[in-house]
Protein backbone atom coordinates (compact mmCIF):
# COMPACT_ATOMS: atom_id res chain seq x y z
CA UNK A 1 0.00 0.00 0.00
CA UNK A 2 1.68 3.29 -0.89
CA UNK A 3 1.41 5.33 2.10
CA UNK A 4 1.22 8.80 0.34
CA UNK A 5 -1.96 7.23 -0.91
CA UNK A 6 -3.45 5.97 2.15
CA UNK A 7 -3.00 9.23 3.91
CA UNK A 8 -4.96 10.87 0.97
CA UNK A 9 -7.51 8.32 1.08
CA UNK A 10 -7.27 8.69 4.70
CA UNK A 11 -7.83 12.50 4.79
CA UNK A 12 -10.94 11.92 2.57
CA UNK A 13 -12.56 9.52 4.96
CA UNK A 14 -12.16 11.84 7.63
CA UNK A 15 -13.76 14.81 5.68
CA UNK A 16 -16.66 12.89 4.52
CA UNK A 17 -17.76 10.61 7.89
CA UNK A 18 -17.54 11.13 11.54
CA UNK A 19 -15.31 8.25 11.98
CA UNK A 20 -12.88 5.56 10.47
CA UNK A 21 -15.54 2.85 11.37
CA UNK A 22 -18.90 4.60 9.57
CA UNK A 23 -16.36 4.88 6.64
CA UNK A 24 -15.46 0.95 6.50
CA UNK A 25 -18.08 -0.66 8.15
CA UNK A 26 -21.67 1.27 6.70
CA UNK A 27 -20.05 2.52 3.75
CA UNK A 28 -17.68 -0.14 2.54
CA UNK A 29 -19.75 -3.21 4.18
CA UNK A 30 -16.19 -4.47 5.62
CA UNK A 31 -15.41 -5.88 8.93
CA UNK A 32 -12.53 -3.91 10.90
CA UNK A 33 -10.10 -7.09 10.54
CA UNK A 34 -11.02 -6.77 6.90
CA UNK A 35 -10.16 -2.83 6.61
CA UNK A 36 -7.14 -3.23 8.90
CA UNK A 37 -5.59 -5.77 6.16
CA UNK A 38 -6.43 -3.39 3.21
CA UNK A 39 -4.49 -0.28 5.32
CA UNK A 40 -1.47 -2.32 5.85
CA UNK A 41 -1.25 -3.75 2.41
CA UNK A 42 -2.26 -7.49 3.70
CA UNK A 43 -5.26 -7.90 1.71
CA UNK A 44 -7.61 -6.56 -1.06
CA UNK A 45 -11.13 -5.62 -1.39
CA UNK A 46 -13.40 -6.04 -3.53
CA UNK A 47 -13.64 -4.04 -6.98
CA UNK A 48 -17.29 -2.56 -5.48
CA UNK A 49 -15.26 -1.85 -2.35
CA UNK A 50 -12.24 -0.07 -4.34
CA UNK A 51 -14.42 1.70 -6.29
CA UNK A 52 -16.02 3.21 -3.29
CA UNK A 53 -12.92 4.43 -2.26
CA UNK A 54 -12.24 5.92 -5.31
CA UNK A 55 -15.56 7.91 -5.05
CA UNK A 56 -15.05 9.78 -1.80
CA UNK A 57 -12.85 12.30 -4.39
CA UNK A 58 -14.72 13.85 -7.72
CA UNK A 59 -12.89 13.10 -11.13
CA UNK A 60 -10.52 16.11 -10.90
CA UNK A 61 -9.94 15.74 -7.36
CA UNK A 62 -8.77 11.93 -8.53
CA UNK A 63 -6.58 13.03 -10.89
CA UNK A 64 -5.37 15.95 -8.72
CA UNK A 65 -4.37 13.30 -6.01
CA UNK A 66 -2.55 11.15 -8.54
CA UNK A 67 -0.25 13.87 -9.33
CA UNK A 68 0.67 14.39 -5.53
CA UNK A 69 1.55 10.88 -5.37
CA UNK A 70 3.43 11.25 -9.06
CA UNK A 71 5.21 14.19 -7.12
CA UNK A 72 5.94 12.39 -3.99
CA UNK A 73 7.89 9.53 -6.40
CA UNK A 74 10.06 12.38 -7.91
CA UNK A 75 10.44 14.19 -4.78
CA UNK A 76 10.76 12.31 -1.53
CA UNK A 77 11.18 15.30 0.49
CA UNK A 78 7.80 16.05 -0.15
CA UNK A 79 6.11 12.44 1.61
CA UNK A 80 5.93 14.65 4.81
CA UNK A 81 3.50 17.39 3.41
CA UNK A 82 1.82 15.36 0.48
CA UNK A 83 -1.66 15.63 1.90
CA UNK A 84 -1.04 19.41 3.07
CA UNK A 85 0.40 19.93 -0.57
CA UNK A 86 -3.14 18.24 -2.25
CA UNK A 87 -5.15 20.39 -0.03
CA UNK A 88 -3.57 23.58 -1.23
CA UNK A 89 -3.65 22.82 -4.80
CA UNK A 90 -7.25 22.49 -4.49
CA UNK A 91 -8.02 26.17 -2.99
CA UNK A 92 -5.07 26.83 -6.13
CA UNK A 93 -7.02 25.59 -9.00
CA UNK A 94 -10.54 26.41 -7.42
CA UNK A 95 -9.36 30.00 -7.59
CA UNK A 96 -7.76 29.83 -10.78
CA UNK A 97 -11.49 28.39 -12.17
CA UNK A 98 -13.35 31.35 -10.26
CA UNK A 99 -11.31 33.91 -11.58
CA UNK A 100 -11.59 32.71 -15.34
CA UNK A 101 -15.31 32.64 -14.73
CA UNK A 102 -16.33 29.54 -15.95
CA UNK A 103 -17.09 27.73 -12.38
CA UNK A 104 -20.01 27.94 -10.31
CA UNK A 105 -19.19 28.10 -6.50
CA UNK A 106 -22.13 27.44 -4.21
CA UNK A 107 -22.59 26.82 -0.68
CA UNK A 108 -24.62 23.45 0.77
CA UNK A 109 -25.05 22.09 4.12
CA UNK A 110 -22.68 18.99 4.63
CA UNK A 111 -24.45 16.17 4.66
CA UNK A 112 -22.98 12.79 5.42
CA UNK A 113 -23.77 9.79 2.89
CA UNK A 114 -25.51 7.92 6.00
CA UNK A 115 -27.32 10.21 8.07
CA UNK A 116 -29.39 13.44 8.12
CA UNK A 117 -27.81 16.99 7.95
CA UNK A 118 -24.73 18.20 9.47
CA UNK A 119 -24.73 21.81 10.56
CA UNK A 120 -21.57 21.80 12.29
CA UNK A 121 -20.01 21.62 8.22
CA UNK A 122 -20.92 23.05 5.10
CA UNK A 123 -20.16 22.11 1.81
CA UNK A 124 -18.37 24.43 -0.91
CA UNK A 125 -18.68 23.38 -3.94
CA UNK A 126 -17.24 24.84 -7.02
CA UNK A 127 -18.08 22.99 -10.90
CA UNK A 128 -17.12 23.89 -14.24
CA UNK A 129 -19.88 22.95 -16.35
CA UNK A 130 -19.03 21.60 -19.93
CA UNK A 131 -22.64 21.21 -20.63
CA UNK A 132 -21.87 17.66 -21.67
CA UNK A 133 -23.47 15.29 -19.00
CA UNK A 134 -20.84 13.79 -16.98
CA UNK A 135 -17.84 15.99 -17.52
CA UNK A 136 -18.36 18.05 -15.45
CA UNK A 137 -14.88 18.97 -12.94
CA UNK A 138 -15.63 19.58 -9.38
CA UNK A 139 -14.11 20.34 -6.65
CA UNK A 140 -15.37 20.00 -2.44
CA UNK A 141 -14.63 21.50 0.04
CA UNK A 142 -15.81 20.65 3.74
CA UNK A 143 -15.75 23.47 5.80
CA UNK A 144 -16.96 24.99 9.48
CA UNK A 145 -20.53 26.29 8.92
CA UNK A 146 -19.26 29.47 10.87
CA UNK A 147 -17.90 30.40 7.81
CA UNK A 148 -21.57 31.53 6.57
CA UNK A 149 -21.62 34.06 8.56
CA UNK A 150 -17.97 35.74 7.36
CA UNK A 151 -19.45 35.35 4.30
CA UNK A 152 -22.89 37.27 4.96
CA UNK A 153 -23.47 40.14 2.75
CA UNK A 154 -26.10 41.95 0.66
CA UNK A 155 -25.40 40.51 -2.80
CA UNK A 156 -23.85 37.21 -1.65
CA UNK A 157 -22.22 35.58 -4.23
CA UNK A 158 -19.94 38.54 -4.77
CA UNK A 159 -19.55 37.91 -0.50
CA UNK A 160 -18.67 34.03 -1.90
CA UNK A 161 -16.85 34.64 -4.01
CA UNK A 162 -14.82 37.59 -2.01
CA UNK A 163 -14.49 35.13 0.40
CA UNK A 164 -13.21 32.11 -1.54
CA UNK A 165 -10.53 34.25 -2.92
CA UNK A 166 -9.49 35.63 0.11
CA UNK A 167 -9.76 32.58 2.51
CA UNK A 168 -9.91 28.99 1.09
CA UNK A 169 -6.56 28.32 1.57
CA UNK A 170 -6.10 29.17 5.36
CA UNK A 171 -9.33 27.65 6.02
CA UNK A 172 -9.37 24.81 4.21
CA UNK A 173 -5.85 23.76 4.46
CA UNK A 174 -5.69 24.84 8.52
CA UNK A 175 -8.43 22.14 9.34
CA UNK A 176 -7.34 19.25 11.02
CA UNK A 177 -7.33 15.92 9.50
Amino acid sequence: MNKIYLDLVMSAIFEQFHTEQDFYQDYLGVNEIQWQQWKAGQNNLTPEANQKIKNLFSDYEWMLSQKVIRQTFLFPEKRPTAVAEYREMKTIVAQKWIASGLAQVEMIPFKNKNEEENHDYIDLRVTIDYNNWGYSDILSFRLPAHIQNQIASAHKKTALLDWVNENLTETYTSLDD
